[in-house]
């Protein structure tokens, strides 16, 4: 090992600088080493590094095994991923919220469903949420509704200790939560996150912030995935409920499509597995089909 390597978390990336943060709490600058550039491979924020610095110059050296990453944002390492999701304004989304899911599963990133907005419903439609809910509980999700009293403190407690990220469509209410967490997540709200969405992509960078104990990353944003980076064969994998029945089909390696004896179809056909589960399902095994090629690169 080299004389004076240490090792840290990136914390923040900028033009070609990184922010280490060591177990200590100190924060270093340093830039990758070209040998990264040859092979193709680029620190992301989140990654635990081994780096070398003197007279606030510093270089890293190498590039701990990752436990998971996200391509938008990138980051690696991540433990939570908070979904906002509207229960109102803008109405629930169930195949948007399905394809947040199924990205995630895929990433090997643990979800949190956050249902947002919870006071505007009438009594009919909290029923229909929380039954809603209750299914995607069912199936392995931890879900947290905001007009729960405790919803706040629930959240804060999950992320403790944990590096998380926050996802949602536009207007399902991301930003006030996070400003809620901590204004110095800075993030603007309103008309003026509207404006800035139509706007062109900015430079700002995914940056680690600490609140309360907690590492939160402060993105550009994201609320979707454009495409899924894996097979219709790989698909039903990363549906929960679909793995533990799977088992049952007739046929290895069905589809759930047109299959005889398939018993995903059956489990939806008596109600075990909801139909917006199965739609989605079906929704995404055409979008995986319609994709051109797409092939993985080294992060």
């Amino acid at each position: 090992m080299i004389n004076g390597m240490k090792t840290g978390r990136i914390i923040r990336s900028l033009s070609g600088y990184y922010d280490i943060q060591l177990p200590s709490g100190d924060i270093q600058r340093t830039r990758a080493r070209g040998e990264f550039r040859k092979s193709k491979q680029k620190p992301l924020v989140g990654d635990f590094v081994d780096f070398e610095s003197e007279n606030d110059e510093g270089f890293i050296w190498a590039i701990h095994q990752r436990e998971n990453f996200l391509v938008r944002p990138p980051i690696a390492n991540i433990d939570i991923a908070v979904i906002v999701t509207a229960a109102k304004e803008p109405d629930f989304a169930p195949n948007l919220l399905d394809r947040q899911l199924v990205a995630l599963e895929a990433a090997n990133v643990r979800p949190l469903i956050y249902f947002s907005k919870m006071d505007l419903l009438e009594k009919t439609e909290h029923e229909k949420i929380n039954h809603v809910a209750n299914y995607y509980q069912s199936i392995g999700y931890d879900v947290i509704f905001s007009d729960s009293k405790s919803a706040f403190e629930a959240l804060k407690m999950m992320l403790k200790d944990h590096v998380s990220v926050f996802m949602g469509q536009t207007g399902a209410g991301k930003s006030t939560l996070l400003n809620h967490l901590s204004p110095q997540l800075g993030l603007e709200t309103g008309e003026v996150s509207k404006a800035l969405s139509r706007g062109k992509h900015t430079t700002r960078q995914v940056t680690l912030i600490d609140v309360d104990e907690a590492l939160i990353a402060d993105t550009p944003g994201f609320s979707s995935y454009e495409v899924f980076d894996f097979s219709v064969e790989e698909l039903d994998d990363y549906f929960p409920e679909f793995v533990e029945k799977r088992q049952e089909c007739r046929f290895r390696g069905c589809l759930h499509l047109n299959e005889p004896g398939c018993a995903i179809k059956e489990a939806v056909a008596v109600g075990t597995i909801t139909q917006s589960r199965y739609n989605s399902y079906k929704a995404f095994y055409e979008l995986i089909k319609a994709q051109k090629p797409k092939y993985k690169t080294d992060n």
